[in-house]
């Protein structure tokens, strides 16, 4: 079943986000990577929108897959580990995305639809008969 979160957990899975994002953006700073490339990257995870041309299955997957923190996290351990700085810059950009995202209310999507997510429906509900 579709059960998206409501009430004080929604609003903290949010406020989350923001700190996430806020995090992200400072952690960037930090690193002094060109800001070019942070505008540049910043929507590449929204590419997996594109698996909804295979249906909606297989669209949320692919979108969950590129927006939930494992794999930002995974390309952290890869960069501490392999002594790989130039790697930093991405982890932090795609973890900013997943915050702004998240800020905005844009959960993990449902295989249902894809307006149905986690954190509630995204844009305009559907006319009732």
């Amino acid at each position: 079943m579709d059960t998206p979160v409501t009430g004080t957990p929604r609003l903290l899975l949010r406020l989350e986000g923001l700190v996430v994002l806020a995090s992200a953006i400072l952690a960037y700073r930090a690193l002094g990577a060109p800001w070019t490339l942070f505008a540049l990257v910043l929507l590449v995870p929204d590419l997996a929108l594109l698996g909804y041309f295979a249906g909606p299955r297989l669209g949320a997957w692919f979108y969950n897959a590129a927006h939930v923190y494992l794999a930002p996290g995974a390309i952290a351990i890869v960069a501490f580990v392999a002594s790989q700085p130039a790697l930093w810059p991405i982890c932090a950009i795609w973890m900013a995305h997943i915050g702004m995202d998240r800020t905005l209310g844009l959960g993990l999507k449902f295989s249902t639809g894809f307006n149905r997510t986690h954190l509630g429906t995204v844009g305009r509900a559907a006319p009732t008969a």
